[in-house]
């Protein structure tokens, strides 16, 4: 029965595993890798199913995980991480580069087998004594040693040939340092020369695993004696700026073949015989000027310094200083100059010596201490020379928190904040903050905050950063409550409020109501006087026509006679005439004058001038004004 079941749950195992998917594993696992000296090196490393955390450590030191390897300048990891591929690369190799890696899949718990990484260092060329011309006495034993530095790796082995053939018969010789790393190394080859060997040339060759094909020092032999060589200058004291004739002068066998001259080790181009001009400056005080003086089996060299009077020139600057609240503070700064300059220290922008000497120093200091401090020398005797260099001092103190205007905003429109923030070290966080609700970054409701920096800095309080408030759709608390703008750093927080103006829309509604109104009003006059000018020429158009029935008071036409119905209706004569017209329009007086409508609206009654009578003129009212006048049946 248990034999059964056994098979069984594999079965199970196998379907479970299946259905989760393959585990983390790699596919590529660094190895043992050998790299010049200032080359390249790759450590690959490949992983399947993984898609986490993946960092190298250095014999055991973690080098973290990001790709660009942030503080191991010469570090880097390459590769499609989708694909698992995790390379590092190390360029250039150096020696403290030796070591133990391994590549580890944090999240799966997977670790690499080691890698060692081991540099090699090339040998440089070997260097022989006395070389590259040899001079020995012709039957005298001699030794020829030739010497390879102790920085190469592995350590090189030193070869002698003479016209290509490997001579036997050296000696080679090691020297240790304490740790028990290499040191030098040498090898020596005795021999006794005879006249047959003048001119030989023998090579000593520095050869390792590093540079297989090694390299090569040649020696010429020469059976006589070097030059002797004597230097003088003139003159030997003098002002710089001014000329001075070097004189070298040499006895040799054979005769000297060159001249070569050098100043503080670096070569003087175009010299070339025993006689040197130069014009003097500074460095010749510290830079000697050497001779050295060749024949065919050697050299000799000589040097001398000028003693030279110079003015002050500058040959350290002072460096910035960033220091706490209530700490000390000190700068220094060299000059050199002979006779030995005068140093001064001030402040900038203003003219009280704070100190003498090479060095300042600045007890306790504040924030007001903060600025830029002036290392100076006078110039010299010559009037070369002399100058100022500064240097800044940064005083570390809580942050400094100003509020920046802004401008009114419209009740329900966007509004912004702003403050600027000096501080040294940098501030942590600039945070805004308000009745129910503080932001930091990013965007909450209606608010948004955006910090970046100043375009300016102020002297010694450090960076400066300008961090904004937007609000969207600004309510009516807004411009009632107070932001505070605060910032912190290490040494303490500091803060400013601002208050939101408000920009009030009524003026500007005002504004456009009233040019509406003004508006509407005069569509309506020139709408009145268009329908009066046109009434009034349908009007006169159909008067001629109706005239004839119309009576007029005090007519002297007595011939007439009214039937009955016409003395019914006597009675009503004072009531002024009956017209029978269909133009209402027309107004009659009871006098029995015709009126007419004012085509100027009043212009003329406004500034007491009557209106001109013209039969085509428009009415000046609409109603009718005498109760005699009726419409015929």
């Amino acid at each position: 029965m248990l034999r059964m079941r056994v098979p069984a749950l594999l079965v199970l195992l196998f379907c479970f595993r299946g259905s989760a998917g393959p585990s983390p594993h790699f596919l590529q696992q660094p190895e043992d890798l050998v790299v010049l000296l200032g080359e390249e090196a790759r450590l690959p490393c490949a992983l399947g199913a993984y898609w986490g955390l993946v960092q190298w450590t250095k014999s055991g030191l973690a080098l973290g995980g990001q790709r660009d390897l942030p503080g191991w300048s010469r570090y880097w990891i390459s590769g499609n991480a989708a694909n698992g591929q995790h390379d590092l690369h190390i360029r250039p190799v150096e020696l403290e580069d030796e070591a133990s890696y391994e590549c580890q899949a944090t999240q799966a718990g997977l670790r690499s087998r080691p890698a060692q990484l081991h540099v090699l260092v090339p040998p440089e060329a070997p260097q022989v004594l006395g070389g590259p011309s040899v001079s020995l006495v012709a039957g005298v034993p001699a030794n020829l040693t030739c010497r390879s530095r102790g920085d190469a790796r592995p350590t090189p082995e030193l070869l002698w040939f003479r016209d290509g053939v490997l001579l036997d018969g050296t000696t080679f010789h090691q020297t240790l340092l304490k740790e028990g790393t290499p040191g030098s190394v040498e090898s020596t080859l005795t021999l006794t020369p005879f006249s047959h060997d003048d001119g030989a040339t023998f090579v000593c060759r520095a050869r390792s695993q590093a540079l297989p094909s090694g390299r090569d020092t040649a020696i010429t032999l020469s059976l006589q004696y070097p030059p002797e060589v004597t230097l003088s200058a003139s003159p030997h004291t003098v002002q710089e700026g001014e000329k001075v004739i070097f004189l070298c002068q040499a006895t040799a066998q054979p005769p000297v073949t060159g001249y070569r001259w050098a100043k503080g080790g670096s070569p003087v181009l175009g010299a070339r015989g025993p006689r040197l001009e130069v014009v003097a400056d500074a460095s010749f005080l510290t830079e000697p000027v050497s001779c050295e003086v060749s024949n065919a089996v050697g050299s000799a060299n000589r040097s001398t310094a000028l003693d030279v009077l110079f003015g002050p020139i500058l040959q350290a600057k002072p460096e910035p200083v960033s220091v706490d609240v209530g700490e000390d503070a000190s700068f220094s700064c060299a000059w050199r100059g002979n006779p030995l300059p005068r140093v001064t220290w001030t402040r900038r922008g203003g003219a009280q010596v704070l100190g003498s000497g090479a060095t300042l120093r600045l007890p306790s200091v504040g924030p007001e201490d903060a600025g830029d401090y002036v290392c100076r020398a006078e110039p010299g005797l010559s009037g070369l020379g002399g100058g100022a260099a500064e240097a800044r001092l940064t005083v570390n103190a809580p942050p400094v928190v100003t509020a920046l205007h802004s401008a009114p905003a419209f009740l329900r429109g966007p509004a912004r904040l702003q403050c600027l923030v000096f501080a040294s070290p940098a501030p942590d966080a600039v945070v805004w903050s308000w009745d129910e609700g503080f932001l930091e970054a990013g965007s909450q409701g209606r608010f948004l905050v955006e910090t970046f920096p100043a375009p300016e800095s102020r002297g010694g309080l450090g960076p400066g950063l300008i961090s904004v408030l937007h609000i969207s759709g600004t309510q009516e608390s807004d411009f009632s409550r107070s932001f505070n703008c605060s910032a912190r750093n290490r040494l303490g927080e500091g803060g400013a409020q601002a208050s939101l103006g408000r920009r009030d829309l009524l003026p500007t509604v005002r504004i456009v109501a009233g040019v509406a109104a003004a508006t509407t009003t005069l569509l309506m006059v020139i709408t009145g006087v268009a329908l009066c000018c046109w009434r009034h020429s349908k009007a006169s158009a159909s008067f001629s026509e109706q005239k004839n029935l119309m009576r007029i008071p005090g007519s002297s036409d007595g011939s007439s006679s009214r039937g009955p119905e016409e003395e019914e209706t006597g009675s009503r004569e004072d009531r002024g005439p009956i017209v029978h017209t269909d133009h209402s329009d027309l107004v009659l007086e009871e006098e029995g004058t015709l009126e007419t409508k004012d085509p100027t609206n009043g212009y003329y009654k406004v500034r007491g001038v009557s209106p001109p009578a013209s039969p085509d003129s428009c009415v000046t009212s609409f109603q009718w004004k005498s109760p005699g006048i009726s419409n015929l049946p």
